[in-house]
């Protein structure tokens, strides 16, 4: 988990700093200016739409009580009308006269200044006869100077129109008062040009219903969502609200005045939904900036991709290729890119074939190297050979046995030196040997010298493989031969016998055994060269040198050392061969 996340991170980190993301965000931040102007745009459209919605519900208000504004103006204009004659001895007939005559108003009274009844049309005469209006609100508002008052009855029946009655003064004298059924006053929504669902309804001063179409919409769930709006439309404000009938259906009101400050038409529509043209429609002006914002981003995006970032995706597969030496490859797939990709790939393929010319060059000068050293090799240990030759010769002609045992040990320690260089000028690579084969091939040349002068002596060899450089095999087929020599001296002379030898790889530590089935240890061999030898061949190898009993008879020379470390040379080599010779397909 933990490296999914760091894996995570890196992939994240690297798209966000790549090429692409960042060709984007430039053109982004370059096309952000228009976007935001279309965002202003429509912020703007979305306040044009709203005041053309208010105006539109406004007037669809007032269409829908244009008839009910027409009965009311002209009670309006009657009363007016008649406040003039004052009273007279036909007062009651001439407004019971009026008052049949018109539709709109079912009764016609006048009251003095006191709120008592002057005279009034019969119907109303014989329910108002005795009957003050002194103490209602429209009364007092005539008395205290406004024109013209409408009130909706004590019954809830009608609705009151009264003007105001004064002297020739200007002084209060009383008022003139009709009563409009409100059935009469009833909105008309059967105009097609209203929004579809649409009621109407006419309110008083505070907002409370007079009449309605259709009661349901107009009974606000929340009644605060609707205070203040008749005082919006008295200043001549276009008022439009939304709010929840007790249904909880949302719904657009829009109110304006109809007639006076006394009586205002309320509209009600549903609300449109959030996918409805008339919320969709201001998005308009925003989509053509948004759409070549994202146009721009995404063409910016693609063109990226295709023309830079997939050929330096290519080119860097090309330099991983490299990277793990195959130097073979040539971005060939490159010259279909733009030139400046093209001249990078370029750059890219002369880099891999100036390597891969320096390789040849180097891989040359070794074989050259390897060829000289092989020939140095041969030529030394011809050389030694020649030299043993000459000893084993000089051996022959001695007669003195000391000289003669030293001249055949001289001779045992040239031909352990003349196969080393046999061995190496022999092997896959000059600078290393395999510790097994040399020393099986050691052994038998030392054991296959004595043999013709001497009782026999068979060996056995057990060897694990360790590739080893000349300067530690030198000492080791040293201290070798002298263990051998010692052997043959003391434990296999005039009898013969085993000869074992032992070499076991055990990680960091080796050990080198040779073991006879003589006698036994021998005083000689502790005070001897030959052991003096043994310890300077043991020191150069930074082990130690011993000579113990064996357990079923005879002695163990033993050599422990510390395991040498092998070479690189070989997997240098592999890796140069490989680097000329690979043969993969062009990328």
């Amino acid at each position: 988990m933990r490296v999914g996340r760091v894996l995570g991170r890196k992939l994240g980190r690297r798209s966000v700093q790549g090429i692409r993301f960042r060709l984007g965000l430039a053109m982004a931040l370059g096309l952000l200016p228009i976007l935001l102007l279309g965002v202003i745009q429509t912020e703007a459209e979305f306040r044009k739409q709203e005041q053309e919605r208010r105006i539109d519900l406004q007037l669809a208000a007032e269409r829908s009580a244009s008839e009910a504004k027409a009965r009311i103006n002209s009670t309006v204009v009657l009363l007016q009308a008649l406040t003039p004659e004052g009273v007279g001895f036909f007062c009651e007939a001439r407004l019971t006269a009026l008052a049949s005559r018109m539709d709109a108003i079912t009764s016609l009274a006048r009251y003095s200044a006191t709120g008592a009844p002057v005279c009034a049309s019969r119907d109303a005469g014989q329910a108002q006869d005795d009957e003050s209006v002194l103490g209602q609100a429209w009364h007092r508002r005539l008395s205290e100077g406004e024109d013209v008052v409408m009130q909706r009855s004590a019954d809830g029946e009608y609705l009151i129109v009264a003007v105001r009655w004064e002297r020739p003064m200007g002084a209060f004298q009383g008022a003139l008062a009709a009563r409009v059924p409100l059935r009469v006053l009833q909105p008309d929504i059967r105009d097609p040009a209203l929004p579809p669902g649409s009621q109407a309804a006419l309110t008083d001063g505070a907002g409370n219903i007079l009449i309605a179409t259709d009661p349901a919409p107009f009974a606000l769930k929340r009644a605060r969502q609707a205070e203040g709006w008749t005082e919006r439309a008295r200043a001549g404000a276009a008022v439009m609200f939304e709010a929840r009938d007790a249904q909880g259906r949302r719904h657009v009101y829009g109110g304006a005045p109809l007639a006076g400050q006394d009586v205002f038409v309320l509209l009600s529509a549903p609300a449109p939904g959030l996918l409805s043209w008339a919320r969709l429609n201001p998005f308009g002006t925003l989509l053509l900036p948004l759409a070549a914002w994202l146009t721009a981003f995404a063409a910016v995006m693609l063109l990226s991709e295709r023309i830079v970032v997939r050929w330096l995706d290519y080119l860097e597969r090309v330099a991983a290729i490299y990277a793990r030496g195959r130097f073979s490859i040539r971005p060939v797939q490159a010259e279909h890119a733009p030139a400046e990709i093209r001249t990078l790939a370029r750059t890219l393929g002369q880099l891999g074939e100036t390597i891969t010319r320096r390789d040849k060059d180097i891989l040359d000068a070794l074989e050259e190297k390897d060829a000289l050293l092989r020939e140095i090799h041969h030529r030394v240990k011809n050389n030694l050979q020649i030299i043993s030759s000459l000893l084993s010769m000089q051996q022959r002609a001695v007669t003195d046995p000391g000289a003669r045992a030293a001249l055949g040990d001289t001779r045992q320690r040239i031909t352990a030196l003349a196969q080393i260089y046999r061995v190496l000028y022999q092997s896959e690579d000059i600078r290393e040997a395999d510790a097994d084969t040399f020393l099986r091939e050691l052994v038998g040349q030392l054991i296959a010298g004595e043999a013709v002068r001497g009782p026999l002596v068979t060996t056995s060899i057990e060897a694990d493989p360790l590739i080893i450089d000349p300067d530690k095999l030198a000492p080791l087929a040293l201290w070798l031969v002298e263990a051998v020599s010692n052997a043959q001296k003391h434990a296999f002379a005039g009898r013969g016998g085993e000869l074992k030898v032992r070499f076991k790889v055990d990680g960091d530590t080796s050990v080198l055994e040779v073991e006879d089935d003589g006698p036994g240890l021998d005083d000689a061999i502790e005070a001897g060269v030959g052991r003096t030898l043994m310890m300077a061949f043991a020191k150069q190898l930074r082990g130690e040198a011993r000579i113990v009993p064996a357990p079923g008879g005879g002695s163990i020379a033993r050599l422990t050392f510390v395991t040498p470390e092998a070479r690189e040379a070989a997997h240098v080599r592999e890796v140069a061969a490989f680097r000329l010779s690979g043969t993969a397909p062009q990328a």
